[in-house]
């Protein structure tokens, strides 16, 4: 089970995190779309700031944070998965909300060491706020 949790964790911080990274803009984004795309920023702005409590607490979605291990288990990972990431930068390039709008999916592409790479991450509303779920 814990290649799995790995695996998970190692993609967030992969596209969503960084020591070094720039902030992630949401400005081309309005209403519901313009929420899931600051989710993005938030897990940015707090790895950029080591803030593992506030990643596991705010950004990811409890079912994530569960596989994680927990509260502890999570802030533990995202440690670790920080300690390997030096530069990315991240834009949000599309988000397709789901019917009802308690899922949604944004499409992004990441630049590290000079090489892009496209990903999709998947977000849930969970208490009136959006968290990322996976990827």
């Amino acid at each position: 089970m814990r290649r799995p949790l790995t695996a998970l964790c190692t993609a967030l911080c992969a596209v969503g995190l960084s020591a070094c990274a720039t902030t992630v803009s949401t400005s081309s984004f309005k209403g519901t779309k313009q929420l899931v795309a600051q989710t993005v920023a938030n897990l940015q702005s707090d790895a950029t700031a080591s803030e593992n409590k506030k990643i596991c607490a705010n950004d990811l979605s409890a079912a994530v944070v569960a596989r994680l291990g927990g509260a502890k288990g999570c802030e533990t990972a995202i440690k670790n998965q920080l300690a390997q990431v030096d530069s990315l930068e991240v834009s949000v390039q599309s988000i397709d909300l789901a019917a009802g709008e308690a899922s949604a999916t944004a499409h992004v592409k990441s630049i590290h060491q000079g090489k892009n790479t496209a990903a999709t991450i998947t977000l849930v509303k969970e208490g009136g706020r959006w968290k990322i779920s996976g990827l």
